[in-house]
């Protein structure tokens, strides 16, 4: 819900604004929260003066993440301001600019935390990062590089073929939120080439491919919702059940979060998908599974119960008042409505906690959520209701996995949904099961935050590839 900077990383193109003052250069920061992340603002003008920006995690091995909006402009006391936002993953900063070196702002993710950028002629670098899990060359399958083409786009992956003459049963894996490559690569993780490389070994063709405008895939990625990309998958189904080493009758579909998502509205929409694999599938309506995981998210950074459960519902009203809203200039005003009766009936001591530190800071949340919840994906996103699309899996075998300890699709919230749905559905042949100690990319996690995806050597814990393997092996093959 590929929620995060610190999860799903995203690649659109900037939409700058003209700026009367340089801010060109190297800008870094550390985020003080569930210990340190450094964070570099690179910013570039063009020679017709516009601004650009990318984005690095360097302690998640996270690079060049572009905004969405960097804008640079005067406040009313004439100070000069810089603010960026990258919209699927609900970052936005603003800062002051104080001097020439130093930006004083405040970066908000769910809450707002402080956070100075500092320019400097050299970014923070990565630290040494190592993940055995990576498949490496030679592989004892065949793998391919493919493009084919279809819903006007092109698309490219890799198919992956265990040896042998046979028809083998295939499955197609669908990435989650953000634009994402065909190893749905995160922090130098490689989850999909991961679990490609697992069941391919275990006699399963397995196609992965680029999400559209992603590598070697045409398209817009940045105007699209996820009904576009329940287009792609289907090309991709049928590309997949067309090649001459698949068994046609034995294809399937194994997503990841919003990838877990889009897999029950393919199958059934479909008479052709013979079983769908879920991994931290949402089984609740997703404004809901999104209070929830704010909430989460919150819990995890070490803001105490009482705050997290005062700030829940006004979250969701939030959220609620801008995307119902028929401008932005409307649900920045609606938000700030909100965020304003809450902020005035409130304690000092739960604002600070928050981030709240000021009435400045509410007019700021107000102005990046609203920005961030109305781009076209987030409004289509968070209408979003699974459950019919779950129950209507009659003739779909279904697994459906979640890690205890995920923050982003809950698993006490999402998997006893996708239970109720499937039952409600008579799916004849399904099964949900929670893997204790397990986050939301289904590592082995310590604190289980988000920010701790890339610090874990770990890409996918043994017993998930061992769990998905099995269940193949006896509904399947």
């Amino acid at each position: 819900m590929k929620n995060k900077l610190l999860l799903m990383m995203l690649m659109f193109a900037c939409n700058i604004l003209y700026a009367q003052t340089d801010v060109t250069g190297i800008w870094n920061g550390t985020l003080k929260v569930a210990g340190d992340i450094r964070l570099v603002l690179h910013v570039t003008k063009s020679q017709t003066g516009l601004y650009d920006g990318t984005l690095d995690s360097p302690d998640q091995n996270a690079f060049g993440i572009k905004c969405d909006k960097l804008e640079v402009n005067k406040n009313a006391q004439g100070n000069t301001t810089l603010t960026f936002t990258v919209n699927k993953i609900k970052v936005s900063y603003i800062g002051t600019l104080i001097n020439d070196t130093t930006l004083n702002g405040t970066f908000t993710q769910g809450i707002n935390i402080p956070l100075e950028l500092h320019r400097s002629g050299v970014a923070f670098t990565a630290k040494n990062i190592v993940r055995p899990q990576t498949p490496k060359p030679p592989f004892p399958y065949k793998s391919e590089e493919v493009i084919y083409s279809g819903n006007g786009l092109q698309y490219g992956g890799t198919i992956t073929i265990p040896p042998g003459d046979g028809k083998f049963p295939a499955v197609l894996l669908i990435t989650g939120s953000g634009a994402q490559d065909r190893d749905e690569t995160i922090f130098s993780h490689k989850p999909f080439a991961v679990i490609a490389d697992a069941l391919t070994r275990d006699g399963f063709v397995v196609l992965r491919v680029d999400d559209r405008g992603i590598g070697s895939s045409t398209g817009n990625f940045a105007t699209s919702t996820t009904a576009d990309f329940v287009k792609d998958v289907n090309t991709s189904f049928d590309y997949l059940k067309s090649r001459p080493e698949v068994n046609d009758k034995k294809v399937g579909l194994l997503g990841h979060s919003e990838g877990a998502m889009i897999a029950p509205v393919v199958a059934s929409q479909r008479k052709d998908v013979d079983f769908i694999v879920l991994l931290a599938a949402p089984g609740v309506k997703i404004i809901d599974l999104m209070t929830e995981q704010n909430a989460a998210v919150l819990s995890a950074s070490g803001v105490p119960a009482e705050a997290v459960e005062s700030f829940k519902p006004v979250y969701k009203q939030i959220i609620d008042t801008v995307i119902n809203a028929t401008d932005s200039a409307s649900a920045r005003a609606n938000a700030l409505q909100v965020i304003s009766d809450w902020y005035a009936k409130t304690d000092t001591s739960t604002l600070h906690v928050l981030g709240f530190n000021s009435p400045d800071d509410k007019e700021q949340y107000a102005k990046q959520m609203s920005m961030v919840f109305s781009s076209p994906w987030f409004r289509y996103f968070i209408q979003f209701d699974p459950q019919p699309y779950l129950s209507d899996l009659k003739k779909v075998k279904v697994l459906a996995l979640n890690g205890s300890r995920d923050i982003q699709v809950v698993a006490s919230q999402n998997l006893p949904a996708v239970n109720a749905a499937l039952k409600k559905g008579r799916t004849k042949k399904f099964e949900t099961k929670e893997l204790p100690g397990l986050n939301h990319l289904f590592q082995t996690c310590n604190k289980c935050t988000v920010q701790e995806y890339g610090q874990l050597e770990e890409t996918i814990a043994p017993v998930v590839l061992q769990t998905i393997t099995g269940w193949l092996n006896k509904n399947v093959k």
